[in-house]
């Protein structure tokens, strides 16, 4: 076994309670800050890490990967034929578990980072009766592969059904390569866009008691809390793809926004701070993990400032030093 790495380090920072936090305020990316610096923002662009790397360009090679090797042709999907329908199911829950597990293997199974960057020093909740199965991690499971992944899965059906009639508009790549691309550029700052509200909403009392709770049930997220939701809220999620069935896209832009928003979280909720992986791969979203340790704040990610605009953004820092974006370390959303 290779040595584990030492729990904490000199330069981290830790409260009475244990939980960790940058010894910055956590800022938004440069792309709409004022006044504007467009060479940083094509720093931020091109650079690793940055909004493409690695991240975005990850999940995309992901969904090239599945256009090409997995997806079945459009033509087969205008009939509901368990033929392709079981090959889409059974590559989704791959998908899910080699990702999601990725993430879980590393920093909670062999443990290769101990607890240091763990924003919260606790590992996930066993024995206890707020999660099904009385275990945190086979709750999120269920939720996330068994739940949300045949949401996510239902939608591709539908959509490619909807693609093989002719049901909804369609973009060529070879008339237009120009908005083949563009849209290939847009889907993440749509999806950021779509995440904020529609998590405004489900943070509506009516809602958060009946709906959005269950996620909520993760104050000390772990990778595959990343889509524990119930139903009506994972839904709701998802339908940020649902922008195709109006605009005219190809069904590869689907299937980029699909997989983007199913996998995305896992990053996003592995309750550490990066980078990791001999500390080569950045991951962890501070910015997130604020909204599930204070609820409300945060509601969206931290390159379109949403939150700052409409008043719900919390820096990280302690009550007292600072609520606005002064610092000038980029958070990670």
């Amino acid at each position: 076994m290779p040595n584990q790495p030492s729990s904490e380090t000199a330069s981290e920072t830790r409260n009475a309670k244990g939980e960790w936090r940058p010894p910055y305020g956590i800022k938004y990316a440069p792309l709409l800050s004022w006044p504007w610096r467009p060479l940083q923002v094509l720093k931020w662009l091109v650079s690793y890490p940055g909004f493409a790397l690695p991240t975005n360009l990850l999940l995309l090679a992901i969904s090239a990967l599945s256009w090409m090797l997995t997806q079945p042709e459009v033509a087969r999907c205008a009939h509901f034929k368990w033929d392709w329908m079981l090959w889409i199911l059974v590559r989704n829950q791959a998908l899910i578990w080699m990702y999601y597990g990725a993430y879980y293997l590393w920093l909670y199974v062999w443990k290769k980072e101990g607890t240091k960057g763990k924003y919260d020093r606790r590992w996930p909740a066993r024995n206890s009766r707020v999660f099904l199965f009385n275990n945190q991690v086979w709750d999120n499971i269920f939720w996330t592969a068994g739940v949300s992944g045949l949401i996510w899965t239902g939608l591709e059906w539908l959509t490619m059904w909807l693609y093989a009639n002719h049901h909804i508009p369609y973009l060529d790549w070879n008339e237009h390569p120009v908005w083949f691309v563009a849209w290939i550029i847009v889907i993440p700052f749509w999806r950021e866009f779509h995440f904020y509200w529609v998590h405004r909403a489900i943070h509506w009392k009516p809602l958060y008691r009946r709906v959005h709770y269950l996620h909520h049930k993760n104050i000390n997220p772990n990778p595959w809390s990343g889509m524990a939701m119930h139903p009506v809220e994972g839904l709701l999620y998802l339908s940020v793809a649902l922008i195709h069935w109006v605009i005219p896209s190809h069904p590869f832009h689907f299937l980029f926004n699909l997989q983007h928003a199913g996998l995305g979280p896992a990053g996003g909720h592995d309750g550490f701070e990066g980078p990791i992986v001999h500390g080569k791969f950045p991951t962890g979203s501070y910015f997130h993990y604020l909204h599930h340790r204070y609820f409300e704040c945060n509601y969206g990610e931290s390159t379109l400032p949403l939150d700052k605009w409409f008043g719900t953004f919390r820096d990280g820092l302690p009550e007292g030093e600072g609520a606005t974006l002064k610092d000038e370390h980029p958070g990670k959303g």
